[in-house]
């Protein structure tokens, strides 16, 4: 932030100060991307121009007078793109080679031999294809599976994806999938789309991976198909509530792997953070373009900006 506060009067704060904070501010750079503090502050920005979240996901920033504002909307996408894309290829590998059941007969000191699945030749449908999702789409790719992508609008010969499905025929399409990866920006449209009708459709024998958002899937009805066996696994990176609560289910069902939001948080993740801000307020104060600007009514950055 040096360079930044050679050029502006910076103002740092807490939730508790972000109103008084907002006064008078051109800019606002959420980097507690997490926080959900901006709309009960935003009757105190009467000058703003420009807000930055330090996150892909820009829901907690998404409300209706900012919509309906002229403020600009810029978000971090490009930063955990590999990260996750690891993250999935790695979940997907622990369930085919059944690693978290290796992990169990060690403690127990207890040789017993099984069969693995083979992750080469699976088919993948990733939900989602920002640039998150292409990522994962090369990652799984070059491990030999067969991906397919699900957005807005129906494609094919897609670099990354080959054939693109739309989203309105998800439960469609989720029959022919040994693994579902859901990194679907959070909107009206995707909002529990993930729910008992689609864990219904999908195999018997596919898991499931959400690296998108909690609220994509109505996690009652994935535990009921988990419980039930409707599908055979679920690696869950992010979760309608957070942090998870202790009680809740999903800690000791078999099969589910819990991680605690943290697929894309690589060493120097926060530095990264910083750094695609410190880009973009360099831009804005010389009037050049800013990167990754969102769409506001559709909540996410559109195919083909200026990216990261």
């Amino acid at each position: 932030m040096e360079t930044i506060e050679s050029m502006a009067e910076v103002r740092y704060t807490g939730e508790k100060g972000l109103a008084e904070a907002l006064r008078g501010a051109d800019a606002l750079f959420v980097y507690d991307f997490l926080s959900t503090a901006v709309p009960g502050a935003w009757h105190a920005a009467d000058k703003l121009r420009w807000l930055h979240i330090a996150s892909a996901g820009v829901d907690p920033v998404m409300f209706p007078a900012l919509r309906e504002s002229d403020v600009t909307l810029t978000n971090s996408r490009g930063v955990f793109d590999a990260s996750i894309a690891e993250y999935v290829l790695g979940v997907i590998i622990a369930f085919a080679k059944d690693l978290p059941r290796s992990l169990e007969l060690q403690r127990e000191g207890r040789w017993q031999h099984r069969e693995s699945e083979r992750v080469a030749g699976r088919h993948a449908l990733v939900v989602g294809t920002g640039p998150i999702g292409r990522a994962i789409a090369r990652m799984l790719r070059a491990a030999g599976m067969v991906v397919s992508g699900m957005g807005r609008r129906a494609r094919e010969d897609d670099p990354d994806f080959g054939a693109v499905h739309a989203s309105a025929e998800l439960v469609r399409h989720l029959p022919a999938f040994d693994y579902v990866v859901a990194v679907a920006p959070l909107t009206e449209q995707t909002k529990g789309m993930f729910d008992a009708a689609a864990f219904a459709t999908m195999k018997q024998s596919a898991r499931f991976v959400n690296v998108g958002r909690g609220e994509l899937v109505v996690t009652a009805d994935l535990v009921t198909a988990m419980r039930e066996g409707r599908i055979a696994g679920a690696a869950l990176d992010v979760f309608e509530t957070e942090p998870l609560p202790p009680d809740d289910p999903l800690w000791t069902m078999p099969n589910v792997l819990v991680s605690p939001h943290m697929s894309g948080d690589f060493a120097g993740w926060r530095n990264a953070l910083v750094e695609v801000f410190a880009d973009n307020f360099e831009r804005w104060h010389t009037g050049r373009p800013l990167r990754n600007v969102v769409d506001k009514q559709l909540g996410y950055v559109p195919s083909g900006h200026l990216g990261a």
